[in-house]
């Protein structure tokens, strides 16, 4: 069994290595598509609760994940995601706070073992996104590496009035898809970018 297969989601088999996750232009409601198309996630933010909350969805509507805060303010801090039908947690999505670098670890979560990265690209872009007026709109990228440091894809923010983002996955092997389709929503909704 692959390092991947191991923190597979009860009901989701994603055999794409490229995908494109859109924001609603009201609120943290988010899609995933493949590169035909079709849409094989969405998820949005719970509102009003204490806790940070994602509950997500595939193309037919079934609970297939949720990923929650551990705590009620959590800018940077650790969030689980949770397999809807077993229970499980199946990876935790660990934020270290910068204004220059955006760092998200994917970690394993008996032994806290480091799975992938995701971390921006550049500390002048991410320093205007989060410092400038409308730097907000300053199209986010990050690199997605594995547990050795080894790249292995990236996310690519486009210049759209809704939130847009090109996510490649080049060895899909070492770093679970869904993982990183569930990161890149989350992490787009937390940082408000």
């Amino acid at each position: 069994m692959t390092q991947a297969n191991t923190y597979d989601i009860s009901e989701l088999d994603f055999t794409d290595t490229e995908y494109t996750v859109e924001q609603s232009l009201i609120r943290n409601e988010y899609k995933a598509i493949d590169s035909s198309g079709e849409t094989v996630l969405k998820g949005k933010q719970k509102l009003f609760k204490s806790k940070e909350e994602f509950p997500f969805v595939d193309a037919g509507g079934t609970d297939v994940f949720t990923v929650k805060a551990s705590g009620v303010i959590d800018i940077a801090g650790d969030y689980s995601l949770i397999d809807s039908q077993t229970g499980d947690e199946v990876v935790i999505l660990d934020n270290d706070f910068s204004i220059f670098q955006d760092t998200w670890r994917i970690r394993d979560p008996d032994d806290s073992s480091e799975i992938a990265q995701i971390n921006s690209r550049g500390a002048l872009i991410t320093l205007a996104r989060s410092r400038l007026p409308f730097g907000q709109w300053i199209p986010h990228k990050y690199d997605i590496t594995d547990g050795q440091g080894t790249h292995v894809g990236s996310i690519d923010g486009q210049f759209s009035p809704r939130d847009r983002y090109d996510i490649s996955i080049d060895d899909a092997s070492k770093v679970p898809k869904e993982v990183v389709l569930a990161a890149a929503m989350v992490i787009d909704a937390i940082q408000g970018n």
